[in-house]
């Protein structure tokens, strides 16, 4: 039987597992000197020194780092539909609004033009997502940002290294979220990166990741539990030694799918991008569910549709967007399929893909 190809695969080696023994010999297992080195060295290596807060998820990171920024009740924040629902979520649990925009074609991210014409007078901020690892139109978004007088905050959930014009994702808005759920470019086993703009605002994420509190017993705002623990820090730290070697290996497999792929249309890269391959996603404009249902069950590949439902189709989200079309959000929606680009695919694997799509793509044709 032919062995099947995940969509994805979580690395976990070795080092990973004697760091989490030696915090667990160590007793000090909370939120202590592993996360703080965790946060240190996570600054370094990818945000170019901006204080930066360790929480539990990347939900946790969006949710506190929207509130640490005071968007609240009254407010709208701008947000893409074709993303996880994590992204709308966090706003409307600070009490604000999100207000769903359209995304461009070529990305999948927030079009500028859209944004600008979702502004109110209502409007606090903008929060792009860097899809798939791309990042999104930051050039257009921060100057109409400055123009119209509205934050920019960021969702790098999937973004761990992009970069633009040379400068990495995480450090163009007042705050920015990374997710280090376990299928992400690097993992933590669990947990989330705040990258703060500023050091007050990264003083009130660490306050509302701690129940309030900077010294114990002397709470001074109404905060929740949000803490990292050592343990997944000490995994984290480890997955950051090696994080780079993956990402060049996941841009390797790219390019190889890139220049051998056929009958379908491959992720293109914006000039000045850095795509860090989080996803290589695919347009297939014909019976995209038919593709993933044949490249699984005649050649044993596996896929992902990542969104097949846009957030503002969601029950849960579907009331903050009454009667809202978004047509190149619903049309990416019936299209997108995620093929394997991860760093554990041997070069059996990458051809054995590339055999599978262009035979499907071809047999569709």
């Amino acid at each position: 039987m032919t062995e099947f190809i995940p969509p994805a695969k979580p690395i976990i080696g070795d080092e990973e597992r004697e760091a989490v023994d030696r915090v667990l010999r160590s007793g000090m297992v909370a939120q202590g000197p592993e996360v703080a080195a965790f946060e240190r060295e996570f600054s370094g290596h990818f945000v170019a020194g901006r204080p930066v807060v360790a929480v539990n998820s990347g939900t946790a990171g969006l949710h506190l780092g929207l509130l640490a920024a005071g968007v609240g009740p009254g407010d709208e924040v701008i947000v893409p539909s074709f993303t996880f629902a994590a992204t709308g979520n966090a706003v409307a649990l600070t009490g604000a609004t999100p207000v769903f925009a359209d995304i461009e074609p070529e990305t999948f991210t927030l079009d500028p033009a859209a944004v600008e014409a979702a502004i109110t007078d209502r409007t606090r901020g903008v929060l792009p997502v860097h899809l798939y690892g791309h990042p999104a139109r930051m050039r257009e978004l921060t100057a109409l940002a400055a123009a119209r007088g509205i934050e920019v905050y960021e969702d790098a959930a999937q973004a761990h290294g992009a970069a633009l014009d040379g400068i990495p994702v995480g450090t163009f808005g007042r705050f920015a979220m990374f997710s280090l759920y376990p299928t992400k470019n690097m993992t933590s086993g669990e947990g989330g990166m705040i990258s703060a703009a500023d050091d007050d605002l990264a003083r009130r994420a660490r306050l509302l990741r701690n129940q309030g509190m900077e010294r114990q017993y002397e709470n001074e705002v109404v905060g929740f539990n949000a803490r990292m623990t050592d343990i997944h820090a000490a995994i984290g730290r480890v997955q950051l030694t090696k994080v780079d070697a993956w990402t060049a290996t996941r841009k390797g497999n790219a390019a190889f799918l890139d220049a051998s792929l056929r009958g379908v249309l491959i992720p293109p890269v914006a000039e000045g991008a850095s795509h860090v391959y989080h996803q290589y996603t695919i347009r297939v404009a014909d019976d995209r569910d038919g593709f993933v249902r044949a490249l699984r069950e005649e050649h044993s590949v596996g896929s992902g549709v990542y969104y097949p439902i846009p957030n503002h189709r969601l029950p849960s989200l579907a009331p903050y967007a009454p009667g809202l079309e978004l047509p190149e959000t619903e049309r990416a929606a019936r299209e997108v399929v995620s093929l394997p680009v991860h760093p554990s695919l041997s070069q059996g694997d990458l051809e054995r893909i590339v055999t599978a799509v262009n035979a499907v793509a071809g047999a569709g044709a």
